[in-house]
């Protein structure tokens, strides 16, 4: 049983483990008036962790128009949405900053990246 744990965690993407993290190290569940720093816009699961977490600002630098589509399952929803739909009127989201250094890190889009090499898909 411990085995599958930790290979969960592995797979575990990072804004899903920061919160976690941060949940245990403050001793609470609520994680209001904290800000999730990311150098990509969140993908939805991310989104809804931070939305679970009730992570109070989330900060991204390159947005999915920045980046190869692969990078992203929910191509049709936007990081807004998720908040939106779950009536997060208290959570922040603002994005932009260093897009194009954060884009560096990742391929870019259009990039021809074989099929069998892409994720997400």
């Amino acid at each position: 049983m411990q085995d599958s744990v930790a290979d969960d965690r592995r797979w575990m993407q990072r804004a899903l483990r920061k919160a976690r993290e941060g949940s245990v190290t403050l001793g609470c569940t609520a994680l209001r008036g904290t800000t999730l720093y990311s150098t990509l816009q969140p993908c939805g699961m991310c989104s809804m962790a931070a939305i679970r977490a009730k992570i109070g600002r989330i900060v991204y630098g390159a947005g999915r128009a920045d980046v190869h589509d692969m990078y992203f399952a929910d191509r049709h929803l936007q990081t807004i949405d998720f908040i939106r739909d779950a009536y997060r009127d208290d959570l922040a989201l603002s994005g932009g900053g260093l897009a194009a250094e954060c884009a560096a890190l990742y391929v870019a889009p259009g990039a021809n990246i074989p099929q069998s090499l892409q994720f997400n898909r």
